[in-house]
């Protein structure tokens, strides 16, 4: 869905070089709805977990880069990155009509982050971790039960001219 400019796959990853003015925000706050973001996808159904591995040369404000829940342009979650007054932070946008945002800012600008996202009915669980072991709730939310969703790699320049990302690891489980 809105394929970056430049992307390529090698072994177990995927890259991307985001295009600027790209974003996924809904209403909130300021007023615009945006589904410009780039996001690589593959459709899932019922229970699942999603995991992966992503690693981004952030610089310019709101760059970011995680995961992606996808039903419809009014019904989605992003989770990951984002880049916000130079500080990286773990964000989680929730999106049933308009969006939400919760952030936790990350200590010294780590060089990846992994990403759990664990469906179960109509909950949502957004886990985080710096180690790829020890994974902290970010976020717990709601997300409608029932047809499949689009599921992947998500990212997106807002303000900035686009960054170079990378996920690794990408896997969804029953």
């Amino acid at each position: 869905m809105n394929e970056a400019p430049e992307w390529g796959e090698d072994g177990d990853g995927l890259w991307m070089r985001t295009g600027p003015g790209t974003d996924f925000w809904r209403v909130t706050h300021y007023g615009f709805v945006r589904h410009t973001g780039h996001l690589a996808y593959q459709e899932v159904a019922g229970n699942f977990r999603v995991d992966v591995r992503v690693r981004g040369a952030y610089a310019a404000q709101y760059d970011q880069a995680g995961q992606m829940l996808w039903i419809d342009e009014e019904t989605w979650i992003k989770c990951g990155i984002e880049y916000v007054d130079g500080v990286q932070q773990a964000s989680a946008v929730v999106t049933r009509g308009v969006s939400d945002w919760s952030v936790a800012a990350l200590a010294g600008s780590p060089e990846r982050i992994w990403l759990r996202l664990t469906r179960e009915g109509t909950a949502v669980q957004v886990h985080f971790s710096l180690d790829g072991e020890a994974y902290s709730l970010l976020r717990l939310a709601y997300l409608p039960d029932g047809a499949a969703v689009r599921v992947g790699p998500m990212a997106a320049s807002p303000d900035g001219p686009g960054f170079v990302v990378r996920f690794e690891g990408f896997a969804v489980s029953a």
